[in-house]
This record gives structure tokens, C-alpha cells and sequence, in this order.
């Protein structure tokens, strides 16, 4: 007789290694830190992973990627003969940052495992910082990730061990950029689930560029959970640069706290990954916030990225802008949701709305859906989407003007594509992101060797064949 054994799911195996595994989970913890794992150990058993019955699930599904075996590991695991020099390695000309590295979700350095600069700016491993700074650390973490968005940041809340921790003081304008890169480089399939943390003081100033890349071809689930606090009168420039293989999967839960006067600028650059869901949750909670969320995603094959948006005009007199464009091809697929909540009491609020997507086949899918909730009455709140080809119109007055009709099509997308880019504010990195999205629209670039921004193959810029002046 033959017997066939019932495959175990990925929750069912996350609850076993939950409960076989609290001695390594619970290892760095505070006793806060402690109860709440427990907390949102039990969300995520009432909860679970999303599936389309889950409204903004409905238009991605996680069926196959749940179905795979994954390896799951509690310490550091790293590739046999893995050169970490030459995997953080980034080369764009002229960049001066502050390297934050991350391999296989765990945090890597060569000075230790935190540091604290004459500034008093303090940057390393979230387990580390767990021990030496528990003070700091209870007051901030798990506050804003609510286990209750999904069961993905639930699991997070309960199993993530380490991850990136950054605190900029009160009064400190942070000089050189800081750069979090999180490599994904293991010989087998592998899920991993970090928590980063960063704080930025009151009258404080930080540029951050996030990088989310993979070495090789194989199979991944990352679950990523970041909470960002910006204190009063601060400011947080946020880059999020995303090159991923076909066979990753990225969840990446962004939570952004902003007390009063803070301001926030974030762009999300997606260029490759099987699927990316990239959720971001912003609350303006105090007066004279202001948020300026963007993100520009190019996809083809039959990729998948997904972009979810949701503002919490908490406050009044507070000022939002949304800003989202997308380039879809072949049978690639690209969802965006946004949500715009204007409580009661958040008079004059300003929030603003756009998503815009250029399909290139009959067969690439663009699912949008902007959204406006709003309960005050003296408000300015817009939202709009549109999805469409080409503009003929346009093309017809390149060609006109001798332009052969592949250059027309590209320069018309890098067209598209360049109004986010402009928003980069950082001059080298604009530059070579610039340099990325013409590569990527040519069909040149897939995934880099070493990290997102490693570009040492590219000896000169990459440039039009045609003057753009002149048009």
C-alpha cells in the first residue's frame, strides 16, 4: 500500500520552529522585547501568511512562493569561501558613504559588531545594540510595526534576531550618507527575516540609501520590517534601491513616524526581483509634518512588483504627496494600492496622489487602485491613476525629426522614468541610478555580482545615441 505524506506548511513549520527554538530567538532580548515575541507570535498563529481573500493581497499571489522548502537558520550562515570585501564593495565614483552591511539577513563588519562616532551618531547589529542600549531600544521598538497589518510583520515581530540599528542625536546633521546593503548570497533555498531600526533626533538630518540585492540565482524569502523615527524639526532623505534575482522574493514592511515639523523624502528605485512588495505606512503625527513618497518600478518577464502606501494624516496642517511610476513588460505584473486617511480633527491637510504606468505588451498587467478616507471638511486631498501605451503622438513627432524608432521608444520611457529620478538628491547617486535605468530599458542589466549600486563594469555612462538637446 502505497503512503503519501501530507507536505507540511510554511506557517506550520514557523510555529514549530518558534516553540522548538525560544532559547537562540529570545537569546539578546530585553524582558520587553521577550513579551512582546510572544505578543506577536500568537498574531501571526491567528493570522497567518495573506492570500488573495485579504483585500490588498487580492491582486498577489504568495501561493507558489509558500509552497517552497526553505531553509531557515537562527545564528549567522555564510557560504563557504565567501569574500566579504569583495562582495560590499561599491563603486560609484565620487560616493562617500557610510557602509552598512547585512549578509543573509545578519549584520557583518570587520569593527565590531556596533560603533559610536565622535558625533555620537551610534550604528551597528540591532541584537548588539539590544545589550548594550535597552533604554533606547524599548522605547522604539516594535512601536510602530503593527503585528495587526499582516502576518508577515507579525512573524518578524516574533522572529527576527538581528538587523541594523542607527541613532542620530538630538542637533546632529549627519555629514556623509549612510548605506544599509543586504546581501543575499547561500547555496541553498533560504528565508530570512531581518528588523532594522533607526532613530533620528529632534533638529537632526539623515540621508539613508537602502539596498536590497542578490549574488546568485538561488531561491529566497526575505521578510524585512523597518522602523524609522523621525523626532521634531528632523529630517530623513530615504533611499530604497531594489536589483533582486527572478527566484527572490522580497517583503519589505517600511513604518515611518514623523513627531512635529519632521519632514521625510522617500523614493523606492525597483529594477529587478521575482516579487517585491514594497508596504510603506507613514503617520504624520504632529503638525506641519510633511511626506513626499515616491517610487519608480520597471518589470518584465514575469516579474512582479507591488506597491502598497499608506498615509496617516493624524494632524492638522500636514502636507503628503504621492508620487508612483511604473514601465511593465512582457507578462510582468505591477499593483499599486494607496491609501490616504484624513482624521477628524487634521484641518488643512494637504495630500496629494499619482500613479502612472506605461504598458508595453498586451500581456503586461497593471492593477491600481489610489484611495482617499477622509473625515475633516477643510482639506485639499487629489488622486489618480492612469495606465496606458505609449504616446503615439509623441513618437510620431521623434520620428519626424530622423529618430530611428527603438531610440524614439527608449528616450520616451527614460522620459517617464527621469521625473522620479530628478527627485535624488544625493548628485552621485542620481547619477549613476540615472545611468542603471537607461541600462535597464536597453535590456542590459540584470543582477549585478555585488551589490545594487556595484558598477564597476560600467567604464563610462551610458548615453542615448542621439543629442537630447536638440529635441
Amino acid at each position: 500500500m502505497k503512503v503519501t505524506t501530507k507536505k507540511v506548511s510554511l506557517k506550520d513549520k514557523m510555529i514549530r520552529l518558534f516553540t522548538e527554538n525560544q532559547a537562540l530567538v529570545f537569546q539578546h532580548d530585553t524582558p520587553e522585547i521577550s513579551d512582546r515575541r510572544r505578543i506577536a507570535f500568537e498574531e501571526f498563529k491567528l493570522a497567518g501568511f495573506p492570500d488573495t481573500r485579504v483585500e490588498n493581497w487580492r491582486n498577489t499571489d504568495l501561493t507558489k512562493v509558500l509552497e517552497a522548502d526553505y531553509n531557515y537558520y537562527f545564528q549567522p550562515t555564510f557560504s563557504e569561501g565567501t569574500d566579504l570585501k569583495k562582495i560590499f564593495r561599491c563603486d560609484i565614483p565620487h560616493l562617500h558613504t557610510d557602509m552598512i552591511s547585512q549578509l543573509n539577513g545578519w549584520f557583518v563588519s570587520e569593527n565590531g559588531s556596533i560603533k559610536t562616532n565622535p558625533d555620537g551618531v551610534i550604528i551597528g547589529s540591532l541584537s548588539a545594540a539590544s545589550e548594550r542600549f535597552p533604554e533606547l531600544i524599548n522605547r522604539h521598538l516594535g512601536k510602530y510595526a503593527d503585528n495587526k497589518k499582516s502576518g508577515f510583520v507579525a512573524l518578524n515581530n516574533a522572529f527576527a534576531t538581528d538587523g541594523v540599528f542607527i541613532y542620530v542625536p538630538d542637533n546632529v546633521q549627519v555629514k556623509v550618507p549612510l548605506q544599509m546593503v543586504n546581501i543575499i548570497n547561500h547555496d541553498k533555498d533560504i528565508f530570512i527575516q531581518n528588523h532594522n531600526l533607526v532613530i533620528v533626533g529632534k533638529n537632526s538630518e539623515l540621508r539613508l540609501v537602502q539596498c536590497d540585492d542578490s549574488v546568485n540565482q538561488q531561491r529566497s524569502l526575505i521578510n524585512t520590517v523597518t522602523e524609522i523615527f523621525i523626532d521634531e524639526n528632523a529630517s530623513l532623505d530615504h533611499y530604497k534601491l531594489q536589483n533582486k534575482n527572478d527566484a527572490s522574493t522580497l517583503i519589505n514592511n517600511m513604518f515611518f513616524h514623523l513627531e512635529r515639523d519632521a519632514k521625510l523624502s522617500t523614493n523606492a528605485i525597483t529594477l529587478n526581483g521575482g516579487l517585491i512588495r514594497n508596504e510603506n505606512y507613514v503617520r504624520l503625527n504632529g503638525e506641519n509634518c510633511e511626506a513626499n513618497i515616491m517610487g519608480v518600478y520597471l518589470v518584465d518577464k514575469k516579474q512582479h512588483v507591488d506597491n502598497q502606501v499608506f498615509v496617516d494624516h493624524a494632524f492638522p496642517n500636514c502636507y503628503s504627496n504621492e508620487m508612483f511610476k511604473g514601465i511593465v513588460d512582457d507578462s510582468a505584473r505591477a499593483v499599486f494600492n494607496g491609501h490616504i486617511l484624513v482624521r477628524k480633527d487634521a484641518q488643512k491637510t494637504n495630500a496629494f496622489q499619482r500613479n502612472k504606468n506605461i504598458l508595453l505588451t498586451d500581456k503586461a498587467t497593471v492593477n491600481s487602485k489610489p484611495f482617499l478616507e477622509i473625515y475633516a471638511d477643510d482639506v485639499k486631498c487629489s488622486h489618480g491613476a492612469t495606465v496606458g501605451q505609449l504616446d503615439q503622438t509623441a513618437m510620431f513627432y521623434l520620428r519626424s525629426r530622423g529618430i530611428g524608432i527603438e531610440n524614439a521608444r527608449m528616450l520616451l520611457l527614460y522620459a517617464f522614468a527621469a521625473e522620479i529620478i530628478n527627485h535624488i538628491k544625493i548628485e552621485q547617486l542620481k547619477t549613476r541610478i540615472d545611468d542603471m535605468i537607461k541600462k535597464r530599458l536597453r535590456g542590459e542589466l540584470s543582477i549585478c555580482e555585488q551589490c545594487v549600486l556595484h558598477c564597476s563594469t560600467m567604464e563610462k555612462p551610458v548615453e542615448f545615441e542621439i543629442d537630447m538637446d536638440k529635441i
